[in-house]
């Protein structure tokens, strides 16, 4: 397993890292994805481990709260030798008080991820929305204060606007609060918004990339293709709704290239949209999700070996888009080009 600082930080993390949104599972979305009990969770923490992935994420809302408690249940006994990450934002309940980033809502729900997580520190707090009714300072200024304390080390967000975060980065260096590392974001070869705008600012502000759903909400597993009927046990016939939204004959172009790599490397497809990612600047970590050990160990698989210059042009080729306003310029015309060369 390769390891990178995350972001502009000293914090070292694993190129791959466990999502463990199947733990607990429960309603309609997060039972769709899998209902992984203690003792399952605590195997594919095993296998983690053995492989080199100490990484673990979750949030406060996934299953309300079940996969921070099976998660905590799984690492007891070893919390050293793990990292953990948690988000927190999105509502837990119908009180005032249950959603959002003010600073009493953040000190609470600091205060019960700890108890569930059954920890007296969290590794990496993530602010899973942008709380557009707190001001910046005022969330900022709260966690300061819980890094002081000794209850978060590292803090970063999740699916944030390319404004919202630069705000508060701006705030943080202001006031010399503590700067955002790590930016949890959808990334993949079915949707590569991120790099419009996100990924040239985290390039330039030092915010690592932690990639949250690497094979588009499950539609890049190889099993969706065209002219077939999505497969019965797919999730995406509950879930498709909550996710990204993919247009069908581009996904279908997209997974016929990644097939046709696939046979050349001798790799499965999720492990060459996967492993894509982790050649994409400002990616520190890529997060995989597995509800049994077959699918953890093939996740893992996508590490140890590289893609060749001719195939990620071809991945390249096959998914890019054209970019909406104002970025399209930037990617068609010469002296718009000349003045911000894109990232590669």
């Amino acid at each position: 397993m390769d390891y990178r600082n995350l972001g502009a930080s000293g914090l070292r993390v694993p190129v791959l890292s466990f999502g463990a949104g199947t733990f607990g599972g429960s309603g309609p979305l997060f039972g769709a994805w899998g209902n992984t009990d203690a003792e399952e969770a605590r195997r594919l923490v095993d296998i983690c481990l053995e492989a080199g992935v100490n990484l673990f994420d979750t949030a406060d809302v996934y299953s309300a709260g079940a996969s921070e408690e099976v998660l905590g249940q799984a690492i007891r006994g070893r919390r050293d030798a793990v990292l953990i990450s948690t988000k927190t934002a999105l509502p837990m309940g119908e009180g005032p008080q249950d959603w959002g980033t003010s600073r009493a809502r953040l000190i609470r729900a600091t205060e019960d991820a700890l108890r569930r997580l059954g920890t007296d520190y969290i590794d990496l707090l993530q602010l899973h929305a942008f709380d557009a009714s707190t001001p910046v300072e005022e969330v900022l200024s709260t966690l300061d204060g819980l890094v002081a304390a000794g209850k978060i080390r590292y803090v970063g967000v999740s699916n944030f606007a390319g404004w919202e975060l630069m705000k508060s980065l701006a705030a943080a260096e202001r006031h010399g609060y503590p700067r955002y590392v790590a930016h949890q974001v959808y990334y993949s070869l079915a949707g590569r918004d991120y790099e419009w705008e996100l990924m040239p600012l985290g390039a330039d502000q030092g915010v690592g990339a932690f990639v949250w759903s690497p094979l588009a909400w499950g539609r890049l597993t190889g099993k969706i293709r065209r002219g077939q009927p999505l497969p019965k046990s797919s999730r995406l016939h509950e879930t498709a709704q909550y996710g990204p939204p993919v247009d069908d004959e581009k996904l279908f172009d997209i997974v016929e290239v990644l097939a046709t790599v696939a046979a050349e490397a001798g790799r499965t497809v999720p492990q060459i949209a996967i492993n894509w990612l982790l050649n994409r600047p400002t990616v520190s970590s890529v997060i995989i999700g597995a509800r049994n050990e077959e699918q953890l160990r093939q996740n893992l698989g996508a590490v140890g070996w590289s893609l060749s210059k001719e195939q990620i042009e071809r991945l390249d080729a096959v998914s890019t888009l054209t970019a909406p306003y104002p970025y399209f310029p930037y990617r068609r015309q010469e002296g718009f080009a000349r003045l911000n060369p894109p990232i590669v």
